[in-house]
This record gives structure tokens, sequence and C-alpha cells, in this order.
């Protein structure tokens, strides 16, 4: 930041017989009278003790040395001062915002002033960005991507004042891409709902088709919802007609892609159904091996019991 104003002052005692204030060659002032015509430069003081001198609205043109010229009985003395006017930084040329195809070159300029001159630096604003992208006044991307779209901010700073940041948007243009097609089964008389999402930029435009033939928005029974991404093919109430395959066309002015979304009849069960399940499961043995083997073990068990049965008889009577 420029100073508003500088006081250079001069000491001096009862010897001194003239004094004078010269910036370079240039006589600033000479005892009280004042010999250059800027207003900005007046006298502050001339005593026995003092001699002083004060520019203001100081500028980066009154930078340099100012010498005091005391003049005493003996010799001339003289005692100088260089003056150093700091600046703070200032932007003062930066691209414009820019909109440009992907795969292809751009380059960003970022022209600051400043004293000392300050440090130019790129940065991408994005949350996958690392650091700088440029220590320098020109920002060169080859080839740019989709990733690299954003703002890109340039700094000025000098150590003078807090550094000054200015941002410039670039856009990348890419065609579309379909990243979700969603298909559905949906019973007779019932809701159905394709859906078709794709990223792009400019936004795409989407539309609908079935064999070949283009759905037309407001279609009795049928509902076209666009967002910028994303296209709803809804069915309010389903027919057997309206089973098959759909596509979904996106596209912007770079181009087009298209998918395939199936909308399929999905059998409700009835009531009557779920009844005779139930019963059938009810009525009919169960056939699986556990059935099988605790059957098994069950008539293990008695010709087990059968079997033991004249062994005990016999003991019993050898006992008596």
């Amino acid at each position: 930041k420029i100073p508003k104003g500088v006081e250079h002052g001069c000491t001096i005692d009862n010897r001194v017989t003239r004094v004078a204030w010269l910036n370079r060659s240039t006589i600033l002032y000479a005892g009280n009278d004042k010999w250059c015509l800027d207003p900005r430069v007046v006298l502050l003081s001339n005593t026995q003790t003092q001699y002083s001198i004060e520019i203001q609205n100081v500028d980066v043109y009154d930078e340099g040395p100012y010498t005091c010229s005391v003049q005493t009985d003996n010799h001339p003395k003289t005692s100088r001062v260089h003056l150093i006017v700091q600046v703070s930084p200032k932007i003062v040329e930066i691209s414009s915002d820019i909109s440009i195809n992907e795969g292809n070159n751009i380059s960003l300029t970022c022209i600051a002033t400043g004293r000392p001159e300050p440090t130019v630096t790129w940065r991408h604003i994005s949350p996958k960005a690392v650091g700088f992208v440029s220590e320098d006044e020109y920002l060169e991307i080859q080839g740019i991507t989709r990733e690299q779209s954003g703002d890109y901010e340039c700094s000025a700073s000098n150590d003078v004042a807090a550094p000054v940041v200015r941002r410039v948007k670039v856009t990348v243009n890419y065609p579309p891409y379909i990243s979700e097609a969603k298909g559905t089964g949906v019973p007779v008389g019932q809701k159905g709902t394709l859906q078709c999402e794709a990223s792009a930029v400019p936004s795409a435009e989407f539309q609908w088709y079935k064999d070949d033939k283009r759905l037309i928005e407001g279609k009795k029974g049928v509902k076209v919802e666009n967002r910028p991404f994303l296209s709803k093919l809804i069915f309010f109430n389903v027919s057997e007609h309206d089973y098959g395959n759909y596509t979904c066309v996106a596209s912007n002015k770079l181009g087009h892609t298209n998918a395939s979304i199936m909308l399929f009849e999905l059998n409700e069960p009835t009531s009557s159904t779920l009844l005779q399940e139930v019963k059938t499961t009810a009525l009919t043995p169960w056939k699986g091996p556990g059935a099988v083997s605790e059957v098994s073990n069950g008539t293990s068990r008695r010709a087990g019991c059968v079997w033991l049965l004249p062994l005990l008889v016999l003991h019993l009577l050898l006992k008596f």
C-alpha cells in the first residue's frame, strides 16, 4: 500500500547558515523558499535543530534519493536518505470465463503489478486438485478433460498487503454418456417408470422410442419427465400393449448416445392362488430327508424293542 505521506527530517545546530533539500539534482526547498512546483511537497519545520519536508500522496515516481545539504562556517555537509515506495499487488489483466470442447488446449493469463513485483500463482478450485497448477502468470492446459473444468483462481502477493485473488470459470463441453438405464417389471394395471440418466455439457436433451417410433409427450396414459441429467417415462396404467423394449436417446451439440430399457410384465399373485398354495403345503406329507430319517429311526426303535423282550424273560427265569 502506498503511504499517504512521508516525512524527511534533517537534524541541524546553530552553526548552520544555509540548508536545502534536493531530489537527485533538483532543489525542492532552500531554507524557507520552495523551489519545486509540486504542491505535494511542503515544508514542515525549519528551526535551529530541525529541517524537515513532507511529500504528500506518495506514488512510485517519488522513489529515489533525497539529500539534505547543510552549509556551516567551516564546510558543507550532506545527509542522504533513499525513499523506497511499496505498492500492494493489483491484478490488472485476467482472462475471461471460457467454454471449450474436451480435448482442446487452453491458455489463461493473469497480469499483476506491485512493488516489490508480486508472485503470481494459479490454483484449480476442486476437491481433487492438490497444490498449485502453475506458479506463473500463464496457465497452459493441453488436451483438457471434463475433470479439469471448474474455477481457476489467480493469486498475486508481495507481502506488502494481503494477496489479491480473481477467478476464471472454465467450462468443458463433452457429448452425452448414459450412466444409468433402469428398466422395471410391472403388473398389468399398475404404474410403471423407466429411468434414463445421462451426463453431458451442455445438458442432454432426451427422446424416447419404441419400435423405432418416437413417443410424443401427451400420449394418453404416458408422461415424459425431463430434467438436466435425468429423464423418466411414466406409465400410469400399464397394459399388455405397453410391454416391450424402449430406447432412450440423449443428445447435445457434440453428439448423441442411446440405451435400451425393458418394461416387462410382472405377475402379481392373487388371493386364490395364495390360498391354494397354503392348502397344498398343509396336506402334502413332507418328503424331505429329515422325514425319511425320522420314519426310518422310529421303525428301527420298534424292531429293537421286540428283539430284546425274549432275552429279558430268559434272564428272569434263570434268576429264579
